[in-house]
This record gives C-alpha cells, sequence and structure tokens, in this order.
C-alpha cells in the first residue's frame, strides 16, 4: 500500500457528494486496489442520512442532509440532491491477514464485506493537548498503519474521552472501542485481544478494525 495523497481526510467533512476533493480521492484510492467495482459505491438512502459504501476501497461515507432535505429510503445515485448533502462521517476498514491454520469461521472472514483500505499510513491530524505520559504535547499528527494497536494510539492521543466494549465471554463480545473526542475520531479494535473480560489488559496489543471520522466534539 502507498500514501497517494497528502490531503488530511478530515478535510472532506463538510464537502458534498460531487466535491472535487472527495472526486480526487476516491480515483486515488481506486488507482490502488484490487477489485473492479471502484468509485462506484452502494447507496443506501435515509430521511436522515445517506451512506455511500466502497466495499472494495474498505471506506464508508455518511452524508446528513441540510437545507431541509429529506431523501427517501432506496434512492439511486442520480435521484440524490447533491447540494442538501454534505459528508458528515468517514468510516476506513482495516481486515487483518488471516491467522495460520485459522478457519473461516475463527477468522470471521465469512462475515467480511469491506477490503483494507488501501492507504499507508492514514494521517490524521490530531488537536493540541499532552500526550500520554502528559508531560509532552502531542505530535501535531499520527500515522495509523494495518499494524497499529490499541498501544500505538493510546501512546499517542493520550487517554479517549469515551471507551466502552469488551465485556462478556469471548465468544460472541463485543470489542473494544475509544473515542477521542476533541479529534473526531473513534476506532474500533478487533481480533481476540479485543474481546472478553479481560479485554482491557490485552486491548492494548489489539489491531484497530474501523477507525471513524467525524466533526470534533467541544466540551
Amino acid at each position: 500500500m502507498t500514501d497517494t495523497t497528502s490531503v488530511d481526510i478530515k478535510q472532506l467533512l463538510g464537502e458534498h457528494p460531487s466535491s472535487p476533493k472527495i472526486v480526487v480521492h476516491l480515483n486515488n484510492l481506486a488507482s490502488l486496489a484490487t477489485s473492479p467495482q471502484g468509485t462506484t459505491p452502494e447507496i443506501k438512502s435515509y430521511p436522515d442520512a445517506v451512506y455511500f459504501n466502497y466495499y472494495s476501497l474498505g471506506l464508508s461515507l455518511l452524508f446528513k442532509p441540510i437545507n431541509m432535505y429529506r431523501p427517501r429510503t432506496n434512492l439511486g445515485r442520480d435521484d440524490l440532491k447533491d447540494a442538501d448533502l454534505v459528508l458528515d462521517g468517514i468510516d476506513i476498514y482495516n481486515v487483518p491477514p488471516p491467522k495460520p491454520g485459522a478457519s473461516p469461521e475463527q477468522q470471521g472472514t465469512t462475515r467480511l464485506i469491506y477490503a483494507t483500505y488501501p492507504v499507508s499510513p492514514v494521517v490524521l491530524s490530531l488537536a493540541p493537548g499532552p500526550s500520554a505520559d502528559e508531560a509532552t504535547p502531542r505530535a501535531a499528527k499520527l500515522e495509523i498503519t494495518p499494524n497499529s494497536t490499541g498501544k500505538d494510539f493510546v501512546q499517542a492521543m493520550g487517554e479517549p474521552d469515551r471507551k466502552g466494549g469488551g465485556a462478556g465471554p469471548s465468544s460472541g463480545s463485543i470489542g473494544i472501542w475509544c473515542e477521542w473526542s476533541k479529534d473526531g475520531v473513534m476506532v474500533e479494535f478487533g481480533g481476540d485481544e479485543s474481546k472478553g473480560p479481560k479485554a482491557w489488559e490485552t486491548g492494548k496489543d489489539a489491531v484497530w478494525k474501523v477507525i471513524s471520522i467525524f466533526p470534533p466534539k467541544e466540551d
């Protein structure tokens, strides 16, 4: 995977679906992806949200209606009013390679829909503040690879503002997640390390599964 664009993906927030910034970004991703789907999304429309899902690009875009626009359900791309939709959320996906000897059921590959987002490292700008040790300031940006773990995120971003998941037995439990509200970033983690009653002890070694990007939340 290659970093094909210097654009901070957060800069896409607030753009319309046909924005040149979004079109260029999608074309860059499609040039790296192996699937022929390219930049054609699956669209799911609702009165309060429209999702553009790019499965082969490991990307989902959430557009928020504005100007009193209320899209009907099951609209096609040509039926949407681009001028009345703005990007309000971005999900990027990371599909880890299967572990040697693991069955599809153990890996959960039968449930995987998205490919891995084909740009690495993913670069996110960070809000000013202290790092995890509170003695030094945060870096201005965070570089995320497919192997970045919970420990990597906390070291760079400090303790999350919100967190959850990881409860219950390992089978069927929800993976841990952390949100840094002022950065507009939530991370869901995958693998056995992110689940079960000891997930918050082992989660430091869990690799990220989904990064959700949204407008920063102030106190």
